[in-house]
């Protein structure tokens, strides 16, 4: 069974860092492209991040790209988000998932997700 376990969100002011992390089971994780999703009260889920499994590559949304950073360590079948320079704006539950078949906004396997709040 594939289990996906977000930690680390919690309250932060504005500029301030988090470190996110997604612990995954049940399945071959060097496999699986991992991304990051996130959704605002009243808001739809919007991508954030992926990283892929055919060579370790990231992707960024545009918002994020210079203050956001995701690695993987398949020794640990962990992915982390680092999250620096936090904005208002950022605010939301922050999930991860999971997909053989690389990135993209549909992937196959999710976690419960895990809130982040910025403060102004």
């Amino acid at each position: 069974e594939v289990q996906l376990v977000e930690s680390g969100g919690g309250f932060v002011q504005a500029g301030g860092s988090l470190r996110l992390s997604c612990a995954a089971s049940g399945f071959t994780f060097d496999e699986y492209a991992i991304g990051w999703f996130r959704q605002a009260p009243g808001k739809e889920r919007e991508g954030v991040s992926c990283i892929r499994n055919s060579d370790g590559s990231t992707y960024y949304k545009d918002s994020v790209k210079g203050r956001f950073t995701t690695s993987r360590d398949n020794a640990r079948n962990t992915v982390f988000l680092q999250m620096n320079s936090l904005k208002p704006e950022d605010t939301g539950v922050y999930y991860c998932a999971a997909d053989l078949m690389g990135c993209g906004d549909d992937m196959d396997s999710w976690g419960q997700g895990t809130m982040v709040t910025v403060s102004s």
